[in-house]
């Protein structure tokens, strides 16, 4: 009976292709080696960078009745949602591994209700100065948000779901960008 292989071992044509992709400008975050590693950043000047994501969390028509009404029996969904999703993002270097710690400038979380699907849409914005852009912050700030929401209704309606979280525009850096499908 054969074992199946190891995930955590690579093989050596795998290690090859790492390197060849190490090479590539676009994979900032390995080594040589195909290896995990944080991108030195100190060469770098401080530049403005701010980032906007965007997500949505389809609650249901009870659980949004509730949100809308401040009904719900948590507290106040909206309010804490954005603090929540503040925290999310002053947090980001402590939950994704190879982002840098920033000190972050500004962080906007803004929640709208959408009545005509039951959800609640969630943008997040953040700026910084400094020599890394901001995107993991702002779009960890937003799935804290949406996942907060999910919390505080989840005793109405488990069937709630989460989407759509994406980057909507980043400036800063070398290159700016905007969601082409937005």
């Amino acid at each position: 009976m054969s074992m199946p292989p190891n995930p955590n071992v690579q093989s050596g044509n795998t290690r090859m292709m790492a390197r060849q992709y190490c090479t590539d400008s676009r994979l900032t975050h390995v080594d040589s080696d195909g290896k995990a590693s944080m991108v030195n950043v100190g060469h770098k000047n401080d530049t403005v960078r701010t980032a906007i994501a965007s997500g949505k969390i389809i609650l249901g028509e009870e659980a949004f009745t509730l949100v809308e009404s401040n009904q719900m029996k948590k507290g106040d969904v909206l309010t804490v949602s954005q603090i929540a999703g503040v925290m999310g993002a002053k947090h980001t270097s402590n939950l994704i591994p190879l982002c840098h710690p920033l000190i972050l400038d500004k962080v906007d979380i803004k929640l709208k209700l959408n009545k005509s699907d039951f959800s609640v849409l969630v943008e997040g914005s953040v700026q910084c100065s400094g020599k890394t852009g901001v995107e993991m912050e702002a779009l960890t700030g937003v799935s804290v948000t949406l996942l907060t929401v999910y919390d505080m209704c989840k005793a109405v309606t488990k069937d709630m779901v989460i989407g759509e979280i994406k980057l909507v525009k980043k400036t800063g850096g070398k290159s700016d960008y905007r969601n082409a499908a937005l």
